[in-house]
């Protein structure tokens, strides 16, 4: 049985076969600290029978600087999903339903207006599951990714899936046919 704990320092060591996915970002060793320091009760894993990684997640609570605030671009105090990926051999066992429901219930613990994240706009398996799990496309981030696995351009688009939490009850901040509200990477903090 799966066990969901906070992430330690030690599982660096060990999420290896988690991040062997095209798909999934990888970061430098300071980026994964930086989130355990500032954020460790928001970075979870879950964690096999054997003491193996089978998902982890990073998540982080956050707003736009005070100076955006009349910017149409804005983001109020929301959770935010940076890392999320699940071990191939372990997919399609609700590990990822576990960890977002995680972040959701800490967001709306800390009274924010919804979850949201990015992910690449070719990557169906993963729209799809976030939006079985009640996420929706807020906008299209042009360009935000920096490399194209297809091989087709430069960069790949992301979509920026948002859920609204407990605190927007008319989905202030949910936007419907959110595909084809195209936004540059500079207007996303």
């Amino acid at each position: 049985m799966s066990s969901l704990r906070p992430f330690e320092p030690d599982d660096l060591f060990k999420f290896n076969l988690t991040n062997l996915d095209t798909l999934t970002e990888n970061y430098d060793l300071h980026f994964y600290f930086t989130y355990l320091a500032k954020w460790p009760s928001l970075f979870n894993v879950v964690e096999g029978p054997k003491g193996e990684i089978n998902a982890y997640m990073m998540g982080k609570m956050e707003s736009s600087p005070d100076m955006y605030q009349h910017s149409e671009h804005y983001l109020p105090w929301h959770a935010h999903i940076t890392a999320l990926t699940v071990a191939p051999p372990s997919r399609r066992l609700g590990l990822a339903k576990l960890l977002t429901e995680s972040l959701e219930r800490a967001g709306n613990e800390y009274n924010a207006w919804f979850v949201d994240l990015f992910v690449r706009k070719s990557n169906k398996v993963a729209t799809d599951m976030y939006r079985g799990m009640g996420y929706s496309v807020y906008r299209r981030v042009v360009g935000y990714y920096s490399d194209d696995p297809t091989g087709k351009s430069d960069g790949e688009d992301a979509y920026d899936m948002r859920k609204p939490l407990a605190r927007d009850k008319t989905f202030k901040h949910i936007r419907k046919k959110g595909e084809e509200h195209e936004v540059s990477p500079e207007d996303v903090w």
